[in-house]
């Protein structure tokens, strides 16, 4: 815990010289002394998107002591702005401002910012410093930790980035009061991630909290990203770079992936498209005889609480899915590596899927 107004938990990210906090909190956009203590120099460039801008940038500007050059970028909102046009503007924005490798950046955003940004930093004069305030319940849970940053190509999600951790990350609670409901449940979504693969006791409490989580009730909701945050904190802590377990983090993400790209960034929200692709995993594992029907009802029960799909897209057919999929980043030489469920609370890595089993899922599978 702190003393600083407003920080309800602190957390660690355990990376031995690189550790840094996450404060979750209410009003911690704009307390001075949650940002700079994690500024390399005396240049700061805070970048955020049109949506964002109106709301937040001023404040935390202004929270930035008067001796400090800041400058500003604002990019589009969207997740099919999440390229390296974009992040090309932020490195022109830079070197037209002559900023230097002491610099720091501020991604000021949600999960497409704040990767972008990310990536910004990790190429920017070889790696220079930033900072994550997520804006975004997804981003508040799951983007802004753990370093994992880059651009979506219109082949795949995320092809093209680089792991970089940020110097601090900053979780303003308050933020999700101007937050969209089909936002919101998009962040649902990676919480409900959690308790699915790793914390069978947290899936519980989602199942009895998530009418509060709807309504963005600050204690509850402060509850699910304290919790969300401690999980992911844990496995970055054991698997930096993927190398092993960190990789059951992307419980969902190869179909959800697969569907985005499909669809075309944006038309699906990543935390829907995760919803399904959770749903698809989960129907998957009950196949294979890993996890009971209950089981798998009951994951998709969950899922459909938070008001995310569980259908695949209409039009999407196996081939399409089959054809993304293999192009998922988890994926070791020909195999296709997929993460199931072996039961409520523990998830797994497994390449022995046989292909025709899963495209018979695919092809079955509903669609609307």
């Amino acid at each position: 815990m702190t003393a600083v107004d407003g920080v309800q938990r602190t957390l660690t990210v355990s990376l031995g010289e690189r550790s840094y906090p996450i404060h979750v909190g209410t009003g911690l956009i704009g307390k001075p002394e949650l940002l700079t203590p994690y500024l390399a120099g005396q240049q700061v460039m805070v970048v955020t998107n049109t949506a964002i801008a109106p709301l937040y940038l001023d404040k935390l500007c202004a929270s930035l002591p008067d001796h400090l050059e800041v400058r500003t970028v604002v990019l589009p909102d969207g997740e099919q702005y999440k390229s390296m046009e974009q992040v090309g503007r932020i490195w022109d924005a830079l070197l037209e401002a002559g900023f230097n490798r002491r610099c720091t950046l501020v991604a000021l955003g949600g999960g497409v910012i704040g990767d972008m940004v990310g990536y910004a930093a990790a190429a920017y004069q070889r790696g220079v410093a930033f900072i994550q305030v997520p804006t975004t319940l997804l981003s508040q849970v799951d983007s802004s930790v753990g370093g994992k940053t880059g651009v979506n190509h219109p082949l795949g999600k995320n092809m093209i980035g680089a792991f970089w951790q940020p110097k601090a990350v900053l979780v303003d609670i308050d933020t999700l009061t101007t937050l969209p409901a089909r936002e919101l449940s998009a962040g649902l979504a990676e919480v409900i991630k959690y308790g699915l693969i790793r914390d069978a006791d947290f899936l519980d409490w989602l199942e009895n909290n998530m009418t509060a989580l709807r309504r963005v009730e600050p204690a509850v909701i402060a509850e699910a990203i304290a919790q969300s945050c401690q999980i992911k904190a844990d496995v970055v802590a054991e698997d930096e770079t993927e190398q092993g377990v960190r990789a059951l983090l992307n419980l969902g993400h190869t179909f959800g992936h697969a569907i985005e790209a499909h669809q075309g960034y944006g038309n699906w929200l990543h935390g829907e498209a995760v919803g399904a692709g959770m749903a698809m995993a989960a129907t998957l594992s009950h196949t294979l005889g890993w996890i009971s029907s209950a089981q798998r009802e009951r994951s998709l029960a969950v899922i459909k609480s938070a008001d995310l799909p569980v259908h695949a897209p209409q039009g999407m057919s196996s081939d399409d899915f089959l054809a993304r999929m293999r192009l998922d980043k988890k994926n070791i030489d020909t195999r296709l590596r997929l993460v199931l469920l072996e039961a409520l609370g523990r998830a797994c890595v497994s390449d022995a899927v046989p292909v025709d089993q899963l495209k018979r899922l695919l092809d079955h599978y509903p669609r609307r």
